[in-house]
């Protein structure tokens, strides 16, 4: 796990060698292990290396094969790095490292070596020969790319602030993605919150030469068919292929651990681990003072039961508010969800711990969100749509009135779609303002633009199969096209990166996902969220872990920010509205209306803004 940075195509670029070095200290964190860079005539390459995979000095990079002619910078892990190695015989190794075998599959594959890959990866691969540099980002997006074409330079990071560090990128919001980030607390990719600066979107690579840059898409979620129809089956493989998810990822020679919330996912993970280590395994977990908000319960019976050595973390307010600005700064593109992770990623890290699996992806790919169950409900009534828009508006208006917030202004905003498909509905479900709340706050109409997750499904429904699938399955992906990847995986990757910390997501292993897409409804979600799941593990779980209200890994923020943090929000609230990008009178309101509690306006609606205000002052980002 590491960082990697480039520049390529230097004409008229000034001490590249220095615009290489700010780029590396940019993410010093990412890697505090060691780094080492390679300069060409046209190109500059960088790493920051945290070692988990042999860690001796030769599996350092930049990477240099033997001959000479290729360059690799990596930032993740290959799992299977030791099968691929068996298929290379012919290949004189001089490390034990995924990184190498890595380089070998692609000297003697090409780009046909990343469907053998099962990792998580970002890398550059730059082929002296050819005079060409190509771009890779593993299949579910779980390691960030950004990229940026400026002038005659490509510029590429696993970090936004690394790009910002070249001075070859200019700090400038990218106002048309201003209304995204109100309207999902977050921005898809490949858009950026800057202006120019794009993200590499999974399962795709870029081929870059002097006069041509080639996108490719190499991976799709649905690309491997598997139809399994006997419940049993399904079971069984679904155990076997998360159970060898889980096994590939305990591959480390360093100490490691697991997140234990005490729900479904984490709880797994660890029983598996402990299962297959045969030893006592370290778990951690968050908990504060506000019980109704605390899985630490949970997690202790977990940890009692596989006789882990349990870390509970115990979080105050005063604490939270001591560490909150250090996580702000941490956060390297804004989102509404990342303290969480920043506070269990530090804790972890000081207990001696250099990477830690997590349950996260259970949810997206076994229908644990009420999602799941609401878009195929509404789907059947599509009988509704045949009344006209007119009365379907007042019909709207009198369920606001009846029942004030956000649930009733979905549904409001629902009754107006053109169809009950997932298109038209998927997009609503995600949102955190509505339009009118966003037009308040942002006075220019130019800002306006395609409903960028709308726009993402529209995308996937040209690639043949698709909309094919399984109803559950097409939600799944744009979950994960969406929510996953564009605000939980982000943020685990800059938060735990904070720390040097590496975070291992079995759930996300894509042989189990491939699997998962051609599971039909009726298997997946034969009464409630994640059953199929917990009966593939029936003997694992206890029946108060399985039968418990979900709860998920939220801080009780809304007591917090009414309270300890009430003055921190308003100072960040009010830095928000001297930048000039919302309208100042709108954002009071917003802040006035969660203080009294309005319906419409909970602690979600205004954290996402807190963070914007940071992450625009942290960076020195231009209006």
């Amino acid at each position: 796990m590491c960082g990697i940075v480039g520049i390529f195509g230097l004409e008229g670029v000034s001490a590249p060698e220095l615009r290489l070095a700010d780029m590396m200290r940019a993410m010093d964190h990412r890697g505090p292990d060691a780094e080492g860079q390679f300069i060409a005539e046209n190109l500059v390459l960088g790493h920051k290396r945290l070692s988990i995979i042999d860690v001796q000095e030769a599996s350092n990079q930049p990477f240099i094969s033997s001959d000479g002619r290729y360059v690799l910078v990596f930032n993740g892990e290959i799992y299977n790095y030791k099968e691929i190695r068996s298929q290379l015989n012919d290949f004189d190794f001089r490390t034990n490292s995924d990184t190498e075998v890595l380089l070998a599959a692609w000297i003697k594959w090409g780009q046909k070596s990343l469907q053998l890959f099962n990792g998580m990866f970002a890398f550059a691969i730059w082929d002296k020969a050819e005079e060409k540099l190509v771009l890779v980002r593993d299949r579910l997006g779980i390691k960030p790319l950004y990229f940026a074409q400026v002038n005659q330079q490509l510029i590429f990071g696993s970090e936004l602030r690394s790009l910002l560090a070249s001075d070859l990128v200019p700090r400038k919001l990218n106002q048309h993605a201003l209304r995204e980030y109100l309207q999902y607390q977050t921005v898809h990719a490949p858009n950026t919150m800057v202006s120019n600066v794009n993200m590499l979107m999974p399962g795709t690579y870029i081929e870059v030469s002097d006069n041509m840059v080639k996108h490719v898409d190499y991976w799709k979620p649905w690309q491997n068919e598997h139809f399994d129809s006997d419940p049993i089956k399904v079971q069984k493989k679904i155990r076997e292929k998360l159970t060898t998810a889980v096994e590939r990822r305990l591959v480390s020679d360093v100490p490691f651990g697991a997140f234990l919330s005490g729900g479904i996912d984490s709880s797994l993970i660890v029983g598996i681990m402990a299962e297959r280590l045969g030893k006592n395994v370290d778990t951690f977990n968050v908990s504060f003072d506000e019980s109704e908000f605390s899985e630490a319960k949970y997690a202790r019976q977990i940890a009692e039961k596989f006789k882990t050595n349990h870390h509970e973390i115990k979080l105050t307010p005063s604490d939270f508010l001591e560490a909150l600005p250090d996580a702000l700064n941490a956060i390297d593109h804004p989102s509404g969800d990342g303290p969480n992770s920043w506070v269990v990623s530090r804790e972890t890290k000081r207990q001696g711990i250099t990477m830690a699996l997590s349950g996260l992806g259970g949810d997206e790919l076994f229908a644990g969100y009420e999602v799941f169950r609401q878009i195929p409900m509404i789907a059947e009534k599509g009988w509704i749509l045949s009344f006209p828009k007119a009365l379907r508006k007042v019909g709207g208006k009198l369920l606001e009135l009846k029942s004030p917030g956000m649930h009733s202004m979905k549904q409001a905003e629902l009754l107006m779609a053109d169809y009950f498909d997932l298109e038209n509905l998927y997009p609503v479900f995600r949102k955190v303002l509505m339009n009118g709340q966003i037009d308040a706050l942002v006075a220019s109409s130019q800002n306006e633009k395609p409903n960028a997750i709308k726009s993402q499904l529209k995308e996937l429904d040209r690639y043949n199969g698709f909309q094919q699938l399984p109803t559950l399955s097409r939600i799944s992906i744009a979950e994960m096209y969406s929510y996953m990847q564009n605000v939980l995986l982000r943020d685990t990757d800059q938060m735990s990166m904070a720390h040097a910390l590496e975070v291992r997501v079995p759930f996300l292993d894509h042989e189990l996902v491939e699997y998962m897409m051609h599971v039909n409804d009726q298997i997946k979600y034969p009464t409630t969220p994640k059953k199929l799941l917990i009966d593939s593990f029936a003997d694992l779980l206890p029946d108060n872990v399985v039968n418990r209200p979900k709860m998920g890994f939220v801080l009780p923020w809304d007591h917090w920010m009414r309270n300890e943090l009430k003055d921190f929000c308003e100072e960040k609230l009010i830095s928000l509205s001297e930048i000039g990008i919302l309208e100042e009178s709108a954002v009071a309101e917003l802040w006035q209306q969660f203080l009294s509690s309005d319906p419409k306006v909970s602690w979600s609606r205004i954290w996402p803004l807190v963070v914007l205000s940071t992450w625009i002052k942290t960076n020195r980002i231009e209006a």
